[in-house]
């Protein structure tokens, strides 16, 4: 019943990306910036869906730091790994629709610099999960690391109007309604990729702690269990 279900999902988020797609590639281009504009039906989705991977990371840390239950950290680490996915598409997106638009790939300006600094804050994230064995020890160091890290978050989305930005504030709400409809179709589309990828990543995550469980055991040989004790048999009186 599980894998049904599954595969449903599954295909209803193919079907989503899909419409989403067409509807991207065919809805009127933006009148200021052209067919170019489009690259913002991937980008947007991509951060926003970033930001939620990140928040589902500090909501499983916490979790765990209170219930000490391991599908916490398994729901912090694998929505870790989708998210920072996710951050690099939007930043590739971003990218992509920069050079047209500001002349250049990269400027240093406060929105893309607190995004790469996002991404790099939750690579260290994964990182820090692979460099210790102990897996109490890296759940604990990792849920700390993965509340403190979700600071970041805000910052990066409230860049625009902190700072003096070559970046164009939030205008979802000032756009004309099919672009809107189509940018917010483009976010339920990543809303369900999102889901399927979590859900697979659960799995393999539960798959992996089972196979390091059951090696773990088979390393734990008692010492001197290879030496067989001396028959009687084999010394036989004269």
């Amino acid at each position: 019943m599980t894998i049904v279900r599954n595969r449903w999902l599954e295909i209803v988020t193919v079907a989503i990306i899909g419409v989403s797609l067409f509807r991207s590639m065919t809805v009127v281009a933006d009148v200021t910036q052209g067919d170019v504009q489009r690259i913002m039906y991937v980008h947007v989705p991509s951060a926003w869906l970033a930001f939620l991977a990140f928040m589902v990371t500090m909501v499983g840390s916490a979790a765990w730091l209170r219930t000490k239950d391991q599908r916490w950290d398994r729901l912090a680490a694998s929505s870790a790994e989708i998210g920072v996915v996710f951050t690099g598409l939007a930043i590739v997106a971003g990218m992509i629709w920069a050079k047209p638009v500001w002349g250049q790939f990269w400027t240093w300006e406060p929105r893309l610099v607190t995004t790469a600094l996002l991404f790099f804050i939750y690579l260290g994230y994964l990182a820090l999960r692979r460099a210790v064995i102990d897996p109490v020890q890296r759940a604990r160091r990792a849920a700390i690391m993965g509340i403190v890290a979700a600071v970041q978050i805000p910052i990066v989305y409230y860049s625009v109007n902190w700072w003096r930005s070559l970046h164009q504030p939030s205008s979802a709400r000032s756009i004309d309604t099919p672009l809107r409809i189509t940018l917010l179709l483009g976010v339920v589309a990543f809303t369900f990729a999102y889901a399927v990828l979590l859900r697979r990543r659960l799995e393999l995550a539960r798959l992996e702690e089972e196979l390091d469980a059951k090696r773990f055991e088979q390393s734990q040989s008692v010492a001197g269990a290879d030496i067989t004790a001396p028959s009687l048999a084999s010394h036989p009186h004269d």
